[in-house]
């Protein structure tokens, strides 16, 4: 009688083999999502993926994968691995998030809109052409907070001139103004075709991106003066209750 041929068994991996469908659950700065591994690892050269190809992972106490990072954004992040859908808000935000996770395509597809095409190639390279746009941004918000003392509202004159023909006629108006020439936040000139109105859109956006609420409006005296104030002069209003 003759024995059975023996098989080895051969070296048996030591690690569970992980399905696409597997379900794993995220905390991400304290926002908790839940989907499939195969969703995570949907672009397998993502960082995001990669946390989730090697040993070592971290873990909270309820057993979720924890992922430092401020999660506010991650759903948009979740939605476009799940269906190649684009936001339609939150552009710059998941831009952000996306370069951090590494999602190339995800990168491309938002640099490719309209929206952020116009954000960062229009507008971002205008503002670069405005005289210390950034600093004169925080000048005016620390001023505006100087005066908010036991007051509901601050008011900060600042001044736009579109060209070196305005600065010259700025010159000589200002001095009729009835206000410090040094309280005076001023802008420009600049090389572009953006207008006047470009550059105070531009102002109160980025304003009330920091979280305040300000309006502009021409700024009139009843000082009479050959230059008319509302060519040159506008008044940012902050209401702080």
């Amino acid at each position: 009688m003759s024995l059975p041929d023996y098989k080895s068994p051969g070296k048996q991996s030591s690690a569970p083999v992980q399905s696409k469908s597997q379900v794993v659950h995220l905390n991400i700065g304290g926002h908790v999502f839940s989907t499939t591994l195969g969703t995570i690892r949907k672009f397998p050269n993502s960082t995001l993926a990669d946390l989730f190809n090697g040993s070592t992972k971290r873990m909270d106490s309820e057993g979720r994968h924890f992922i430092d990072r401020d999660g506010t954004y991650f759903r948009y992040i979740l939605e476009y691995l799940r269906t190649e859908k684009l936001p339609s808000e939150h552009l710059q935000e998941v831009h952000k998030e996306a370069l951090y996770y590494d999602i190339k395509p995800l990168v491309k597809a938002i640099e490719d809109t309209p929206q952020f095409f116009g954000e960062t190639v229009g507008r971002q390279q205008f503002l670069a052409r405005v005289p210390n746009y950034r600093e004169n941004l925080e000048v005016i918000v620390r001023v505006a907070r100087a005066e908010a003392i036991a007051s509901r509202y601050s008011h900060i004159i600042v001044c736009v001139v579109r060209t070196e023909d305005d600065l010259a006629r700025y010159n000589n108006a200002i001095d009729s103004l009835g206000t410090p020439r040094e309280s005076v936040v001023s802008f420009g000139p600049w090389k572009a075709p953006a207008s006047v109105e470009d550059l105070l859109d531009c102002i109160k956006t980025d304003i009330e991106s920091k979280g305040y609420k300000v309006k502009i409006q021409p700024h009139s005296i009843d000082k009479g003066f050959l230059f008319k104030s509302y060519d040159f002069f506008y008044k940012l209003i902050f209401t702080w209750w």
